[in-house]
């Protein structure tokens, strides 16, 4: 059973379930154990930053809702680890990584935690995360957070592995479990993913409702899927976007939804699509980087794409001012609807400050200017 279940995908999970050749405790059994040997103990990847204590209780019910032929959705019993910075009402903690809010008991779910559980998925646990999704220091190291240490890369010891949404990439990498989700305000989802082998899906904002989430601005955060196959994220796309009475953002984007994303997945998807080849950035690339990216650009064409050469955009940096005027308001925002100690960054910067041996390895110059620009 342990070699089909390696690198298991949606579909065939969903076919075994049909098929009575797998159930969902099985399933988040044998999640569990390789959390427990991969990520807890041996190579210690430090992925799951905390265990759901009630996963198997839940993968129970939804076995016996499947036995009595109540199916929620196509994704009815599969686990899914839920990054550190998303509400969950439940048994576990959402501290965005920080031991500043190891407290938050999250007394409400966030929205999109609300239609994972009503299409049936089991929550396995909550993913390490960069610090507040890598919004706390210049100095931090991708991966690392003071309540869960460092995440490291599930294929290559030392390489790079990129955040905010680290552990819920490296946790599919190692087959800890079946989809996750991150969250992005500017790479988090799609960089981990691309270090990581993995597949991740940043959704335009408004699709996916960001209620209920550890904010850094409302002008570009988002949730998205995360998985090991393209036709898993878009079975996660399924069930994670919709209209939220909370997010102002997805007022009106129900027209944007399509029926089933799945519908997209089409092998001869690339016919006569143009895509543009931006060179101008060839300079910070090795040749080895650079004869990859040449690769692909050839297998595009060779599946029917227009490729637009030379379609160079000038070089521009995506930098700070927004986020940081942003931040201390959307944060205080957010800490008003739960019930920790810490209740606006001024408290956050103050919890640091005074324990700074365990909070403060890399600093915390970005939350210190975030506040400053608000006073």
């Amino acid at each position: 059973m342990r070699h089909i279940l390696l690198e298991l995908t949606a579909v065939k999970a969903r076919s075994m379930f049909e098929n009575s050749e797998l159930s969902s405790h099985q399933l988040v059994s044998y999640y569990l154990d390789r959390v427990a040997r991969i990520d807890q103990a041996g190579p210690r990847l430090n992925s799951v930053l905390e265990i759901n204590p009630d996963a198997l209780i839940i993968a129970d019910a939804m076995d016996r809702e499947r036995g009595s032929g109540r199916v929620r959705s196509p994704l009815h019993g599969m686990p899914i680890l839920i990054k550190d910075n998303i509400n969950t009402a439940d048994k576990l903690r959402t501290s965005a990584g920080s031991l500043a809010l190891a407290d938050n008991f999250a007394p409400y779910d966030a929205t999109i935690i609300s239609r994972i559980r009503d299409a049936g998925l089991v929550i396995l646990g909550k993913t390490n995360m960069t610090e507040f999704a890598n919004y706390m220091s210049s100095r931090m190291k991708n991966g690392y957070s003071s309540r869960g240490g460092q995440v490291l890369h599930a294929y290559n010891e030392g390489g790079e592995v990129w955040g905010s949404s680290t552990g819920s990439a490296v946790a599919l990498a190692a087959n800890l479990c079946l989809f996750s989700i991150g969250t992005e305000t500017n790479g988090s989802i799609l960089g981990p993913s691309n270090k990581n082998s993995t597949v991740g899906i940043k959704p335009t904002q408004g699709l996916v409702s960001r209620h209920g989430i550890i904010p850094i601005c409302t002008a570009q955060d988002t949730a998205g899927p995360m998985a090991r196959t393209v036709s898993d994220c878009a079975a996660l796309m399924n069930v994670i976007v919709g209209e939220d009475l909370n997010d102002p953002a997805t007022w009106g984007h129900s027209r944007n939804i399509p029926a089933d994303y799945t519908d997209f997945l089409q092998k001869d998807g690339l016919q006569g699509l143009r895509i543009g080849v931006n060179r101008a950035y060839y300079d910070q690339l090795t040749g080895q980087e650079i004869d990859l990216i040449e690769q692909a650009c050839e297998v595009l064409a060779d599946q029917g794409a227009f490729l637009v050469q030379d379609t160079n955009l000038d070089k521009f940096r995506c930098d700070e001012p927004i986020l940081l005027y942003e931040f201390q308001k959307c944060l205080n925002y957010y800490l008003s609807t739960v019930n920790t100690k810490c209740r606006s960054l001024a408290d956050i910067i103050k919890f640091y400050m005074d324990h700074p041996v365990e909070g403060l390895k890399y600093g915390m110059d970005i939350l210190l200017d975030a506040q400053l620009k608000a006073s």
